[in-house]
Parts: C-alpha cells; sequence; structure tokens
C-alpha cells in the first residue's frame, strides 16, 4: 500500500499537485501498518491519517473515526498513538462519524476533558445534539459542552478578521466567467480539485495563470483576484473550488481543500457571490479601475476602503454586500455560520436563555403596505410568513432538492464534507448523465 502511494504520489508531485486523500481500503491497510509499524515509517504513516483521509460521512472517515475510538477507549494498542492523541484527533474530524465516539468518551476519566475540548469546537453534529443535552443533566463534562456551545466558543475561539490586509493584485480583465475558472471540457476532473484547478484559466488570454500566481505569493502576502465582471455563468462551485486551490489557506487536517482567500470584483455575479461566502472567501464589490496586476493593497474591511501598499493613496471604497459578510469570514464561510449560528440558538433555546448578541444579525426589513408577488408568497410560504421583500435574510424549508446531470461526484463530496447522514427535506433526486 505505502509503495502504491508513493508512486501515485510522485506522478501526481510532476504535475505540482498533492496525492488524492485515501480511500476506505488504503485506510483499512494503513490501520493495520500503525497497529504494527514498520521500521522508520512512523512519521509518515501518522501523517498519512492525520492529514491525508477526507472528513465528515466519507467510508474513509468512518474506517479512521472507528479505530481512533478504539485506541480512544484502550481496546486497540498501538505505539504511535496516545489515548490522548486519538481523541485529540477525533476531533479535527468536523462532524459525522467522529461524534457518538466522542460523546461516548466524555465518560472516560482519562480522556474525557480532550473529548470535551473536541466536541466544543465541532459543528455538525446534528440530531446527536439531544444526546449530549440529555447526558448534560448527569455528566458534568456534557455540560461544559453545552455551556460552551451557547456561548459560541467555536466561534469566539477563531481570531477576528483583522482591521487591515495587505494582498498582491491577480487582475484580469474584462469578463471572467466560471467556464473561465473550471472548463467544461474539464468537467470530468471537478471532483478532483487540485488537478482540475490546473486548468483555471487556461483557455482564456491571461498567460501563464498558475506561475503568475506562484510569483505574486513569493511576497509571501495573499494573493487577491481581482475582475471586472466575476462569475457569471452556471459553473459556480467547481470555479470556487479552483479558485481558492491557487488563492486560499489549507483547511487543518482536511486533504485538497482550501478556504478563505480574498475576490474582488466591479461586478460579481450573485450565485458566484454566494458560493465565495459559504467558502469563507473575503468578497467586495468595488471600483476596480485603479487595480493593476502585480500592485500591493491595503484592504481595510471594517472601513470600507482599498489603498495603495506603497503611497497610501485611497484606490476604491466598498460598503458591506451584507453585514453577515465579516461573521462568515471569521467562521470560515456562511455555511459553518449558518450551522454553527443554529447549533447556538438551538441549546441557549434549550436552555430557556435569549438568542445570543455574539454574531451580526441579518437586519430586518422596513415594513411595507404593498402587497406581495406571486415568488415572493412562494418563498414566504417556506419560511412561515406571508411573503419575503427583496434583500431579506431568510432560512427556508425545502421540501424538494434536485440536482442536475454531471454534478453528482461533486454533490456527494459537498454532502459528505457536511456529515450528512440523512435529508430532512421529503424529497431529494439526483440525475445521472
Amino acid at each position: 500500500m505505502l509503495k502504491e502511494y508513493r508512486r501515485h504520489e510522485e506522478e501526481r508531485l510532476v504535475q505540482g499537485i498533492p496525492a488524492l486523500a485515501l480511500d476506505a481500503e488504503q485506510v483499512a491497510d494503513l490501520v493495520e501498518l500503525i497497529k504494527e509499524p514498520p521500521t522508520g515509517e512512523d512519521e509518515f504513516i501518522l501523517d498519512l491519517l492525520t492529514n491525508k483521509v477526507p472528513a465528515g460521512v466519507d467510508q474513509a472517515a468512518y474506517v479512521k473515526a472507528a479505530f481512533l475510538a478504539d485506541v480512544a477507549n484502550g481496546k486497540v494498542f498501538t505505539p504511535l498513538i496516545t489515548t490522548e492523541a486519538a481523541t485529540k484527533l477525533l476531533g479535527t474530524m468536523l462532524g459525522g462519524y467522529n461524534v457518538q465516539p466522542l460523546i461516548a468518551l466524555l465518560d472516560n476519566e482519562e480522556v474525557g476533558d480532550i473529548a470535551v475540548e473536541a466536541l466544543t469546537n465541532t459543528l455538525l453534529i446534528f440530531d446527536a445534539f439531544h444526546d449530549v443535552f440529555e447526558l448534560s443533566k448527569i455528566n458534568k463534562r456534557a455540560n461544559k459542552v453545552i455551556s460552551s456551545w451557547a456561548e459560541a466558543e467555536w466561534f469566539l475561539n477563531k481570531p477576528v478578521v483583522p482591521e487591515c490586509i495587505t494582498a498582491k493584485v491577480l487582475k484580469v480583465d474584462g469578463e471572467i466567467n466560471t467556464d473561465d475558472l473550471s472548463p467544461g471540457p474539464e468537467a470530468w476532473s471537478r471532483p478532483d480539485i487540485p488537478l482540475h484547478a490546473l486548468s483555471m484559466l487556461k483557455n482564456t488570454d491571461f498567460k501563464d495563470p498558475i506561475g503568475t500566481i506562484n510569483k505574486l505569493e513569493e511576497s509571501g502576502d495573499p494573493v487577491a483576484f481581482v475582475g471586472d465582471v466575476v462569475g457569471t455563468g452556471s459553473s459556480r462551485k467547481s470555479a470556487t473550488n479552483s479558485l481558492l486551490w491557487h488563492i486560499g489557506d489549507d483547511i487543518p487536517y482536511i486533504p485538497n481543500k482550501r478556504t478563505g482567500g480574498i475576490c474582488l470584483g466591479g461586478k460579481v455575479a450573485p450565485i458566484f457571490f454566494n458560493t465565495l461566502e459559504d467558502s469563507g472567501t473575503l468578497v467586495l464589490e468595488c471600483d476596480v479601475t485603479n487595480m493593476e496586476l502585480g500592485d500591493s493593497i491595503n484592504i481595510y474591511p471594517h472601513e470600507g476602503r482599498i489603498c495603495s501598499s506603497g503611497s497610501g493613496k485611497e484606490l476604491s471604497s466598498f460598503t458591506l454586500k451584507n453585514p453577515t459578510l465579516l461573521d462568515e469570514v471569521r467562521a470560515g464561510g456562511r455555511i459553518p455560520l449558518i450551522i454553527g449560528r443554529s447549533l447556538t440558538d438551538r441549546t441557549r433555546e434549550a436552555l430557556s436563555e435569549k438568542s445570543s448578541t455574539v454574531f451580526v444579525r441579518p437586519v430586518s426589513q422596513e415594513k411595507s403596505d404593498k402587497g406581495y408577488t406571486l415568488a415572493q408568497k412562494m418563498v414566504g410560504r417556506a419560511c412561515g410568513v406571508e411573503g419575503i421583500r427583496p434583500g431579506t435574510y431568510c432560512e427556508p424549508r425545502l421540501s424538494t432538492v434536485g440536482s442536475q446531470d454531471t454534478t453528482g461526484p461533486m454533490t456527494r463530496d459537498e454532502l459528505k464534507e457536511l456529515a450528512c447522514l440523512g435529508f430532512s427535506a421529503d424529497l431529494v433526486m439526483q440525475s445521472f448523465c
């Protein structure tokens, strides 16, 4: 298994990309190696288990979580991983298969406190919330987890968006659509983010995009993607994946996926804007005419202005598209923010406490005596109100989810990452082509 993995790793390195994440079979082999480590391979196999297994509810994550749970409980012994280290590693798996083992470990005198730490920062809890809440009535550690969720410590432990961010400009002129960032003919490789990202901008007039990005990164500052019109077209998710592979930040313990990044556009297509938000990107609509490729700029997210790093001259100004944007960036994305915020709200409700003031809440729209359009009434019905005005923040309940051809493998990966073990919608359909 190790020989094959190293050969695969070398093949990928030639292309300048990391090896694929391990599958369930490879992780099962890896577990056997970790139980009886071959000489000189300790560090390598431990790194594979720590950093190269997908999180959430991937089959490989199932094997990893089951093994770590056995080590943490003392059922399995390995010279490489202590019970404490195993519990800590369980806490890096985001949610899904690691949640029940961690809840069980709250009773364990040896590693219970580490399990508390792990659960307080795990957001993809879903129905396991009830288990922790019930346990909290008789178990001090479970009680600690509940009060941590109620205080939104998972959010407060993350760094605030800085007052000033210095970045290098990667500017592409004209309209950049999602097909430029994620070409249709390369759709087969979309689930393999690093491989697919090699095709970004290759069908445009922009010369040597990857070489240019690597050169800009030499400064040590993050690279900001800048364009006049950004993200029109329908391949929003794969375009976001490719863009963030080049300008985003690694996600600790999660292979082949990145988050964060900065995107500035004269106009950013709404669906692309939302998808960047989901991934924790600082995305701003502003006038970009004064910015050129290679410029060094200072972005002041809280003040709403962008200046030249050298002269201090103001190049552009902006207002945040929505008031929760900086919370989204801090939380690591709009999706983690929505899930985490609802976990905090749900906990406080169960404790009969008022809702948390830690988050910036969406502003409610001004009252109007006008009627609603049919579309506004339809969305209103899904939200349990008469109608929804434009610009209102809402979380509709969906009874049907449809996902179209060619997106299958990506939808599957997203559901795994969200630790989805079941659907609350009545009908979920994926067509295949």
